[in-house]
């Protein structure tokens, strides 16, 4: 009696767990290794221990309360402008004027408090939130014209408007609201104590800062997850050309991101006047766009790694003002390790990518 046998389907072969893990691990891994080699070598040729120094970087900014609120207070802004990239990388571009729609923010943000000192004080924090957001969003809808209408690149356009926005602010600290008796590189004079923004006790921490920029965050994360309209951007993103053919208006996507993007980089030029500096100085922006550049770099415009890596951004900052005390080493080494991180992990991706 010939036995007959049912033919069914083989089920695919899992791959083993271990490998599952290499798999994930490995970009994360390999960026790692790099970032702190290159670092190590920078720290190694100063005759200093990269071990004490990574600990100091790592942990510093959570020795004291102060520092930790020092840390939060340069998270939030840090927040708000990756966050906003994280639209317009979704959108395919390359938004370097964050720095400048920050910086335009700030100022606007003090025209309310120069022009109407005498309103309540929340009532004038809505206003100045309000004036910081429009002045980013315009400042970017700027460079965005640009783009769209006249062939300029954004990263020329937005590298240009950079330095026309932190040239107004300069010439409005030493011109216009100089402080009285004669000009100073300081800054404008000290916002009445009363118009800064609520903090925790003796600490510099003002939780309206960081609730901001939890809450953009949690916006813009649904919006590009659950929304059309964040669809259509990573369409855009993709090939603008077909996103355009098949019914999508690419050049009101495009404008519509980048002014997105200004107005959370506005509002975090408004939290750095009324709550970290209290006033408009030359470096209001002190390098935070560019920061919130690599974030979304690092993590590829994911929603979900922006909040965590913009803390531990901001954790490296505020810990490396400790290195010159503590090492004898210069803070800039902090820099060098952010900067390590998003190169390599660039090369690690680019290297993964390829085929074999």
């Amino acid at each position: 009696m010939q036995s007959t046998e049912i033919n069914r389907p083989r089920e695919p072969q899992q791959q083993p767990a271990m490998h599952q893990w290499f798999e994930t691990l490995r970009l994360p891994l390999l960026t790692l290794t790099g970032a702190l080699a290159l670092t190590s070598l920078a720290l190694l040729s100063t005759g200093v221990s990269p071990l004490q120094a990574y600990r100091i970087l790592l942990f510093g900014a959570f020795s004291s309360p102060g520092r930790s609120s020092d840390m939060i207070m340069l998270a939030a802004p840090l927040l708000l402008c990756a966050t906003g990239l994280i639209l317009t990388f979704r959108t395919g571009l390359y938004n370097l004027g964050v720095e400048g729609q920050l910086a335009l923010g700030a100022v606007a943000a003090m025209l309310p408090l120069r022009l109407l000192p005498d309103l309540p004080a929340p009532l004038l924090w809505t206003l100045c939130f309000a004036c910081a957001a429009t002045g980013g969003a315009l400042w970017a809808l700027l460079a965005a014209g640009l783009r769209l209408y006249a062939g300029v690149s954004e990263i020329f356009a937005g590298l240009g408007l950079n330095f026309l926005a932190s040239g107004l602010a300069l010439y409005l600290v030493l011109g216009p609201w100089r402080r009285s008796g004669s000009a100073s590189m300081s800054g404008t004079e000290l916002l009445p104590r009363d118009l800064w923004l609520p903090t925790i006790n003796t600490l510099r921490l003002a939780p309206l800062a960081p609730i901001i920029a939890i809450a953009a965050l949690a916006i813009v994360w649904w919006v590009v997850r659950r929304t059309r309209w964040g669809l259509e951007l990573r369409a855009v993103g993709l090939n603008p050309g077909a996103a355009d053919r098949l019914g999508v208006p690419a050049h009101r996507r495009i404008a519509q991101a980048m002014a997105a993007c200004g107005f959370l980089a506005g509002m975090a030029g408004a939290i750095q006047i009324l709550g970290v500096f209290h006033q408009l100085i030359p470096n209001i922006s002190s390098g935070v766009g560019l920061l919130g550049l690599l974030v979304a770099l690092l993590v590829r415009a994911d929603p979900r790694w922006v909040l965590p890596v913009s803390v531990v951004f901001a954790s490296f900052t505020v810990g490396s003002v400790q290195l010159p005390l503590a090492l004898g080493v210069d803070s800039s080494i902090a820099g060098v390790l952010q900067g390590a991180l998003v190169l390599f992990a660039l090369l690690a991706r680019g290297l993964l990518a390829r085929p074999g």
